[in-house]
């Protein structure tokens, strides 16, 4: 296939994608939480724990990964000897991550260390404990009980000194608790109040990426090697454009 034919092929990926994405935020928007797939700079903050680790072998737990644009760029900095484990919880996109992971050519001698489960993470069955947990839940959209939990899960299922990566949409917040009733913006102020809590405890990180569409904010949140220790790993940085 030449270039041409390989460009062509990739943007008319994308498009479908893009029509899958929005057909399925229509469908499910609490769980989907947004009406377009992360751009390529996001991806790009949210991998980056995985990337300063290399050339080390990783567990990585990707959650939330819709239609792969995270996993596009994980899936390339997967040393042999690594595991990534994918928690899709919307069947769609699962089936098309399947479809993903055996068509990439990053993954001809090594297919067998990454795995896509259809399930959602408060269910995932595993024994394994990870290096880096990229998160693409909407956690604005879920009730503050959930989010503790998931948190919660993330934090179990973190080695001591990994590192769990998610992001948030800027500004919209704001934008809901104009348009929503109050039940709904007082839903919204206690999830952020809670995650404001891990923020606290736990982050060694946070950056805006003006490059996405709407912009993020990504947060970095470690789990503590000593966990008596754990409020010394707050230095959470100044926003900058990536």
């Amino acid at each position: 296939m030449n270039e041409h034919a390989s460009h062509h092929r990739a943007r008319a990926q994308r498009t479908t994608e893009g029509w899958t994405f929005l057909v399925e935020s229509i469908r499910n928007h609490r769980t989907v939480g947004s009406i377009a797939p992360s751009s390529k700079s996001l991806a790009n903050m949210l991998a980056d724990p995985l990337l300063k680790r290399a050339p080390r072998n990783s567990n990585v737990l990707e959650v939330g990964a819709g239609t792969g644009s995270v996993t596009r760029v994980l899936l390339p900095q997967i040393p042999r000897g690594s595991r990534l484990d994918i928690v899709e919880a919307n069947p769609h996109f699962a089936a098309h991550l399947r479809r993903l992971v055996r068509g990439n050519p990053n993954l001809l001698e090594k297919r067998d260390q990454v795995r896509v489960h259809n399930t959602f993470v408060e269910q995932l069955t595993t024994d394994c404990r990870y290096d880096v947990i990229v998160s693409g839940l909407p956690f604005s959209n879920f009730a503050p009980r959930q989010v503790e939990e998931i948190m919660g899960r993330y934090l179990d299922l973190l080695r001591p000194g990994g590192t769990l990566t998610y992001f948030s949409y800027c500004g919209s917040r704001w934008v809901r608790a104009l348009l929503t009733s109050r039940p709904e913006a007082r839903r919204q102020r206690d999830v952020k109040d809670l995650l404001n809590q891990y923020h606290n405890q736990y982050a060694v990180g946070c950056w805006t990426v003006w490059g996405n569409l709407p912009p993020a904010q990504v947060w970095q949140l470690r789990r503590p090697i000593d966990t008596v220790n754990a409020s010394d790993l707050l230095t959470v940085r100044s926003d900058i454009s990536r």
